[in-house]
């Protein structure tokens, strides 16, 4: 493929004229569909009648009565070779079909507009469009695509979303794996599709404190949208307290504090890219209390306050995934027990620690149980559970394997 065609320049439709597969399942996939769960691995795909390219629509068939069971999109450049979009028969998968999603997802999220104006307004599966994420900042859209399916489609949802919310913007971004496969150069994986972008910094708020989102350079589509209810919690707890954020990025939690009047906040992060946004966005709000950064390994930060014997009245440990795949899991839990180990010995008395994974081949459970090793370890008995929370409502999960965020919130008495 040519290095200097842009994400874009895939999208064009006539490239990728899709066509119809009927497909055939295993017992264990036609027993997937019949359950309505959104993959189907390409083990479970037995027989096709065409060979797939990404993006044509698999139409699957039962075994036994050869009826239509379900449509999805397909591709094989994935272990999840199917991706479903509708179960039973009765749909035919174009323009139609997506603006009655898309609308059906961006009425989903009118409860939070009194709360903010960024959100998750597209999550995937969880909306019945696998792999295609839609993000709004303010008047700017960001769409991103994390399967190659999308690119037939792409122009179609594009124009929908022009027409269903009259941004000023919208951006189409990939993820890592798309842009990998296309051999896209970095300038070209991030493309301006609809309206203008004077800024890539787009200014936003939630519950009243203001933020930055860079579109083009922040993580995921600018920012960490999930943690919105969480962030909020943190600074309702924060008023007249010390307060470390660790694996701060943007400062979300530490900002969060800093506006609810906190006393101190120190944001720890290894990048000092992200600790200097932070402290952007601090500035954004009013605030009187001080705020500190501290750039380096969190792991080596927290012995250092332990050391130093800090202590602090909220602490909030949200570490990126450490299982990025089933092999990475018993690692994982091993980092989120040292975590909680570290973080417990820096509570103050009555004070709060709290505990976020988004590793989503850790469940709840396997979590709060490393948290019990680290309880155990430090022989302490002082601590109580109060509360955990999941997604937010524009992130809410419609199958088992869609859940990710878990937050505990621990009291030391």
């Amino acid at each position: 493929m040519d290095k200097n065609i842009s994400l874009w320049d895939h999208c064009d439709p006539q490239k990728h004229a899709p066509q119809i597969v009927a497909v055939k399942l295993s017992a264990k996939g036609e027993r997937s569909v019949r359950q309505h769960h959104p993959w189907i691995f390409d083990q479970n795909i037995i027989k096709t009648n065409k060979s797939p390219k990404a993006g044509d629509v698999g139409v699957v068939f039962a075994h036994k009565s050869n009826k239509v069971i379900g449509l999805g999109l397909l591709d094989p450049h994935s272990p999840i070779a199917l991706k479903m979009m509708h179960f039973d028969e009765g749909v035919k998968i174009d323009e139609d079909f997506f603006q009655k999603l898309l609308h059906k997802a961006i009425e989903k999220r009118k409860p939070l507009r009194n709360i903010t104006n960024a959100m998750r307004l597209v999550f995937g599966e969880n909306d019945g469009l696998p792999g295609l994420i839609v993000d709004q900042y303010d008047g700017a859209l960001v769409l991103k695509i994390y399967s190659l399916m999308w690119l037939p489609y792409v122009r179609q949802i594009q124009k929908i979303l022009s027409e269903l919310l009259a941004p000023q913007t919208i951006l189409l971004r990939a993820n890592r794996h798309v842009s990998r496969a296309l051999k896209l150069e970095e300038e070209d994986q991030v493309n301006l599709i609809f309206g203008t972008l004077p800024n890539p910094e787009i200014e936003f708020h939630e519950y009243g404190v203001r933020f930055l989102a860079h579109l083009v350079k922040g993580h995921k589509t600018g920012f960490f949208l999930d943690h919105r209810s969480n962030r909020h919690r943190v600074g309702q707890l924060s008023h007249g307290k010390r307060v470390i954020d660790v694996f701060a990025y943007a400062g979300g939690f530490g900002v969060h504090a800093l506006a609810n009047g906190a006393k101190q906040v120190t944001s720890i992060d290894i990048s000092a890219q992200a600790l200097s946004l932070a402290e952007k966005n601090a500035a954004l709000n009013e605030f009187s209390g001080m705020h500190e950064t501290l750039c380096g390994d969190a792991f080596d930060l927290l012995h250092q306050q332990i050391k130093k014997g800090i202590q602090y009245d909220v602490i909030v440990i949200d570490p990126p995934s450490f299982a990025n795949s089933a092999d990475g899991v018993d690692l994982a839990l091993n980092k989120y027990e040292t975590l909680a180990r570290l973080g417990i010995q820096l509570v103050a008395k009555k004070g709060w620690l709290i505990l976020a994974s988004c590793s989503s081949r850790v469940n709840m459970n396997e979590f709060l149980q490393a948290h019990n090793k680290a309880f155990a370890t430090v022989k302490t008995q002082e601590f109580s559970l109060v509360e955990t929370t999941g997604h937010d409502i524009d992130h809410a999960v419609g199958f088992e394997q869609g859940h990710y965020l878990k937050t505990a919130y621990y009291r030391r008495r």
